[in-house]
């Protein structure tokens, strides 16, 4: 194919943070070979449309489906002249989707960048490794320190769509930060399928406390925050890297999935309830300061009620800080694939329910504790009436923010400043800036 260079590309990205950083690494590449590159830009009207697409669970799926499908109208009535697929649903149903959406130019996987830039006339660049373009707001990005995932876990796809864990080395990803905090970026988010795991292929033993350190000596790096840790075999050397780096944020993501033991074994998590709860005391008792955020899933198949009761047991007695749930999705070529889906959706919805219901209010409980109490803020966005920022408790897009009104301050946003908690919600705190 022929692509000229005034074309202009817009890559529009679904699902992750892990797929946001595949984009960026696609734009910039894209960059790199002179091509007019763009991220999820409405603006531009563009020749060429990239869609990186996700395949987790259900909705996602549906939602990358109904996109790819509103691009191929636009393709249809002469709106674009090209349209690729990549990602992970194109990894898992490239043969099914070239069937059903042939108005797509080409599919491509999670592994297939350099055969996706030959349509544009474009050669992956080594060089460009470290030299990442962010989509995100500019004092933060998320720094992806290993791809795919060895565990075992029943009910997730993602390493049919992602293959094994493959973990970056030090020395690129220690370049890969430094380019970004020479580009203004203050906070990293550490990101991975399974951030634990990390240096086990390619050193022999895990050292994601060793990556965090030397992370942390790097200048102008104000924030890092570890996301996706799994439970199972958790060193917790980590949490003491973290109590003892100023720069590296109290704050643990750590999905946990489940509070009962039966439906743990279920999912081949190969831990039980006991001791994860002796994992949450054992990780509070070493650094107090901390929050933990976790995600649960509601429904997977044997769940019973008294399987529910023990999940929902456990969330009221660990108290997290930050927690979501899903639904159970069934999907094929999971292990979990292999049993009855006999949780009805219905059931499922209400069990959501209830779980978010008792995370409403702990998190209201623990946000009326820092009433009074005085934060160090970091300001990403504002508006004409307020400014929303983040404590180092809490990760963009998922977590509470800190609303300030904006009468009696002009913030910068990507700035750090004190602010003192004057009320709080149930998800949300509003404060003001110590002058």
């Amino acid at each position: 194919m022929q692509t000229k260079s005034k074309e202009k590309i817009n890559i529009v990205t679904l699902g992750c943070a892990k797929n946001i950083v595949d984009s960026e690494v696609l734009l910039t590449q894209l960059k790199g070979n002179d091509k007019m590159a763009y991220h999820q830009r409405d603006d531009i009207n563009p020749d060429i449309v990239i869609v990186n697409t996700c395949g987790f669970i259900d909705h996602a799926k549906q939602e990358s489906i109904d996109t790819i499908l509103s691009y191929a109208k636009k393709k249809e009535t002469g709106s674009i002249k090209k349209l690729f697929v990549t990602g992970c649903l194109s990894q898992r149903y490239k043969e099914n989707l070239e069937k059903d959406i042939p108005e797509v130019d080409g599919f491509y996987g999670t592994r297939d960048l350099p055969e996706l830039l030959k349509n544009f006339q474009a050669k992956y660049r080594n060089e460009l490794l470290g030299d990442r373009v962010i989509t995100t707001d500019s004092h933060y990005a998320y720094l992806k320190i290993s791809e795919g995932c060895d565990r075992p876990c029943s009910f997730c796809a993602i390493p049919i769509m992602r293959g094994k864990h493959r973990s970056k080395t030090i020395e690129d990803l220690v370049l890969e930060t430094k380019n970004l905090v020479r580009n203004g970026v203050k906070e990293i988010m550490v990101i991975a399928q399974d951030s634990t795991y990390y240096g086990l292929d390619i050193y022999g033993k895990r050292k994601l406390p060793e990556l965090l350190k030397t992370l942390s000596d790097i200048e102008g790096l104000d924030w890092i925050r570890v996301h996706y840790a799994y439970p199972s075999g958790f060193p917790l050397e980590i949490i003491k890297v973290m109590r003892d780096r100023e720069n590296i944020c109290n704050y643990l993501d750590i999905p946990l999935q489940h509070g009962s033991t039966e439906i743990l074994k279920l999912m081949r998590r190969g831990i039980t309830r006991e001791k994860t709860d002796a994992l949450i005391k054992d990780i509070r008792d070493i650094n107090p300061e901390i929050s933990i955020r976790t995600t649960l899933i509601a429904g997977h198949p044997g769940e019973g009620e008294r399987h529910f009761q023990e999940m929902y047991e456990f969330v009221e007695r660990n108290r997290f800080d930050r927690l979501g749930v899903f639904t159970y999705s069934h999907e094929e070529g999971t292990h979990s694939h292999s049993y009855e889906d006999d949780v009805p959706e219905t059931l499922k919805r209400k069990r959501y329910n209830q779980i978010m219901s008792l995370q409403q209010d702990i998190s209201q409980e623990l946000n009326n504790n820092k009433i009074g109490k005085t934060f160090k803020v970091l300001i990403d966005r504002g508006d004409k009436n307020n400014y929303f920022g983040r404590t180092e408790f809490d990760s963009p897009e998922v977590d509470n923010e800190v609303i300030i009104p904006a009468e009696d301050f002009h913030l910068r946003v990507g700035e750090f400043y004190d602010v003192q908690i004057t009320s709080a919600s149930d998800y949300d705190l509003i404060g003001e800036v110590i002058k």
